[in-house]
C-alpha cells in the first residue's frame, strides 16, 4: 500500500463510522413504515413478496404517498394474492389491470408486466431464478438486469411499455430494479431488507441512485460524475466497497436520508471520502 492510501485510511474510517451511525439513526420503523418496502412486507410467502416487491419497485417514482396509494391499487386488482393471481387468474380477471394508472405507467403496461410475470413463474418458478440465470451468464448485476429485461420483452407488448424496464446496457442507472434487488438480497439487523435470495451475494449488488442519494454521495466525495447514470452507479458503488467490501449497498438508506433537505446540517458536517488519494 502506498503512502497516499495509508494517509487516506483515517478519513475512510471516519466516513464509515459516520455512515454507520446514520444507518442506525434512520433504520427505525417510523422512517420506513411509509416507504415502498412496506408493500411487500404485507406478505409472508416468498413468491408474494417477490411479485409485490417487483411491481412496487417499478412504480416507485413520485411521492412516497402516491406510490403507496398506487401499490395498494395494484394489490387490490390482484385480490391481495399476487402469486395466485399471476398463475391462476382468468383472462377477464387480468383485464382489471387495464384501469390502472400511475404517472406514465398505464393499464396496458401493467397487463404486459403481469403476463411477463406469469411467463417467468411458469418457466422458472421465481424471480430469483431468472435473475440468477442471467447473473451466471453475464457475471455482473447491471448486465443481468439488461438480460432479464430482454427476456421479459419476449412477451408481446406495446412499444410504450419498454420504457418502464430499465436498461443498464443503454446507460440507465436502473434505480428501481437495484432497489428491488437490495430488498431481496440483503439481510440486515434492522429488519428492513428481506434477505430472501441466497443465489446472489450482497457484494455483487450496486447502490440505487436517485436525487437524494446522489446529492449526498457528491457532497461526501463518494461520487464525482454529475449525471445519474450507469457509470455513476458503478463509481459510487466502487467507493462504497472501500467502506464495506462485503455489503456496499448497506449505505443506501444513509445516503438517501442524508440527501433529503431536512438533513442538510448533518451532511454539511460529515467527513469526506478521499477520492483523489484512493
Amino acid at each position: 500500500m502506498d503512502d497516499n492510501k495509508v494517509s487516506a485510511l483515517p478519513t475512510i474510517v471516519a466516513l464509515r463510522n459516520f455512515l454507520e451511525e446514520r444507518i442506525a439513526q434512520f433504520s427505525r420503523p417510523e422512517f420506513f413504515s411509509e416507504d415502498p418496502i412496506g408493500i411487500p412486507k404485507l406478505f409472508q410467502r416468498k413468491e408474494d413478496i417477490e411479485i409485490a416487491g417487483f411491481l412496487t419497485a417499478l412504480i416507485s417514482w413520485g411521492t412516497r404517498k402516491s406510490i403507496l396509494v398506487s401499490a395498494h391499487k395494484l394489490l387490490d386488482i390482484m385480490g391481495y394474492e399476487p402469486y395466485r393471481f399471476i398463475l391462476e387468474c382468468r383472462p377477464d380477471e387480468r383485464k382489471k389491470a387495464l384501469g390502472f394508472v400511475h404517472r406514465t405507467l398505464r393499464g396496458e403496461d401493467l397487463l404486459f408486466l403481469l403476463e411477463a410475470l406469469a411467463m417467468i413463474y411458469t418457466q422458472y418458478g421465481s424471480l430469483e431464478a431468472v435473475f440468477h440465470k442471467h447473473l451466471s451468464r453475464k457475471g455482473h448485476v447491471l448486465d443481468a438486469i439488461s438480460g432479464v429485461r430482454e427476456e421479459i420483452l419476449l412477451v408481446p407488448h406495446l412499444p410504450r411499455s419498454r420504457k418502464h424496464l430499465a436498461n443498464p446496457a443503454a446507460g440507465s442507472h436502473a434505480k428501481r430494479i437495484l432497489m428491488f434487488l437490495r430488498w431481496m438480497v440483503r439481510q440486515d439487523p434492522y429488519g428492513i431488507d428481506f434477505g430472501l435470495w441466497r443465489s446472489i451475494s450482497p457484494d455483487q449488488l450496486f447502490c440505487p441512485l436517485d436525487v437524494h442519494s446522489g446529492r449526498a454521495a457528491r457532497a461526501l466525495g463518494l461520487l464525482s460524475r454529475p449525471q445519474n447514470d450507469r457509470r455513476a452507479v458503478e463509481e459510487l458503488t466502487s467507493r462504497l466497497r472501500c467502506l464495506c467490501p462485503t455489503d456496499p449497498v448497506r449505505y443506501d438508506i444513509a445516503l438517501f436520508h442524508l440527501g433529503r433537505p431536512e438533513n442538510s446540517v448533518l451532511l454539511a458536517h460529515a467527513p469526506l471520502f478521499p477520492a483523489a488519494d484512493v
